[in-house]
């Protein structure tokens, strides 16, 4: 055996340990109790795919530490290069279940970006914690912040360019309503581009866009690398929203829904423990930075996590509402307002060119009672109801009580 693979297992097995002291009983022995009722998983081994993002920690912490095995089922992480590799191998069912967008999880349903498939959300991953970064060059002319831009742009003449990472996915409707707010229609002003999430770093790098939106280290990476200033986060534009899910296909959850239960605990449990304390998150931090995850630095990750904020222009801040995995349960429930706002977005920037049946989507689509099974499993507490309201940054409040309203009533839309 190798010094580095005795050096993995043995980091494996202190994590595994560390698990237990969480968890309280051996997995192992959990494991056997939890199958041995008829509730036991149909599919006892599954793969996740995950990009290379710090929002991925649930789904690889709860690999990593073991937890997975508590509730019967063995999670394999699967490293995916982009999203639309992701949806693809949802499709097509090389993948079990995804780290993925939520837009994206509802664009495929309705067979916008990307091939027609009936669609599953298990649980909201995390809120929060993605950003808007623009360049070093538009900084250095004032474009530090949105009236920044606006005014730039106006003065300034010329094609600027703008990244997301999926068209339907979160960071586009991130962006694209950022930039609205602030008087800048991203579709006729701009251009919009797509670029993996890790590539976002070396693109600015070269010059290929003067901005983008995606989630973290990847933010943070640039100011780092000294190419880019945080203009905004995500939670400065919606407080809480909501970004990746747990999704996969309505088929898998037909075929195996005690799987889909086992592995939704599992997750659920995992960001118990990220969120649970400082330790937790830095050692997550420690796991997920290594090659076969973000591949990146620890320092690009520890410090947003902790809600240590810089913009990289010499102003810092602690934000309270960074990236949160469970926050007491308050972050996973699959509220069926939070994918209605996505469809309003995707009908606003003429993805959809007729208003769909919203609240009809979105109960296909978000899986409220097996979401409800797997927090009893885990003791997360439920909301009282399966709507929330929130107000976003231009003072909108959305509630989900009529989106039509909603998504037309934007003075800048496509």
């Amino acid at each position: 055996m190798t010094d580095l693979l005795k050096a993995k297992l043995s980091r494996r097995a202190v994590l595994q340990t560390a698990a237990v002291g969480a968890i309280g009983i051996d997995p192992a022995l959990r494991a056997v109790v939890y199958a041995a009722g008829s509730d036991a998983p149909e599919k006892t081994e599954v793969k996740i795919g995950f990009i290379p993002l710090t929002d991925c920690a649930s789904v690889v912490m709860a690999s990593v530490l073991g937890i997975d095995q508590k509730y019967g089922v063995k999670i394999i992480p699967s490293k995916e290069a982009s999203w639309a590799g992701v949806r693809d191998k949802l499709v097509n069912g090389e993948l079990d279940f995804a780290h993925v967008l939520y837009g994206l999880v509802y664009g495929v349903h309705l067979g916008i970006g990307g091939p027609k498939k009936d669609m599953a959300v298990l649980a909201t991953l995390n809120n929060n914690g993605q950003a808007i970064t623009l360049s070093k060059k538009l900084a250095d002319k004032g474009a530090v912040d949105g009236a920044g831009l606006a005014k730039l742009m106006a003065s300034e003449k010329r094609e600027y360019t703008f990244a997301q990472t999926f068209p339907t996915g979160t960071h586009a409707m991130w962006l694209y309503y950022w930039m609205a707010a602030h008087g800048i229609n991203p579709l006729q002003d701009a251009k919009a581009i797509t670029v993996p999430p890790p590539q976002m770093v070396a693109n600015m790098r070269v010059g290929n866009m003067d901005g983008f939106c995606v989630g973290e280290p990847w933010n943070h990476r640039a100011i780092i690398d000294g190419i880019g200033v945080t203009a905004a986060t995500t939670q400065d534009i919606w407080k809480d929203h909501p970004e990746k899910v747990l999704g996969t296909t309505g088929d898998f959850v037909k075929k195996y829904p005690n799987t889909a239960r086992a592995v939704t605990a599992a997750i659920l449990e995992a960001g118990k423990w990220i969120d649970a304390s400082l330790s937790n998150k830095n050692k997550m931090a420690e796991t997920i930075a290594d090659k076969s995850y973000v591949n990146t630095s620890v320092d690009a990750i520890n410090q947003r996590i902790l809600g240590r904020y810089q913009n990289g222009l010499g102003k810092t801040w602690d934000d309270p509402n960074y990236m949160k995995f469970y926050n007491d349960g308050a972050v996973n429930f699959p509220y069926l307002s939070d994918g209605m706002w996505f469809l309003t977005q995707h009908k606003r920037w003429g993805l959809l060119k007729d208003h769909p049946d919203y609240l009809t989507v979105a109960k296909q689509i978000n899986q409220i009672e097996i979401y409800k099974q797997a927090a009893t499993a885990t003791k997360t507490p439920l909301p009282k109801s399966d709507m929330r309201s929130s107000k976003l940054i231009d003072g909108v409040v959305w509630d989900g009580k009529d989106p039509k309203k909603y998504a037309d009533g934007f003075k800048v839309k496509a």
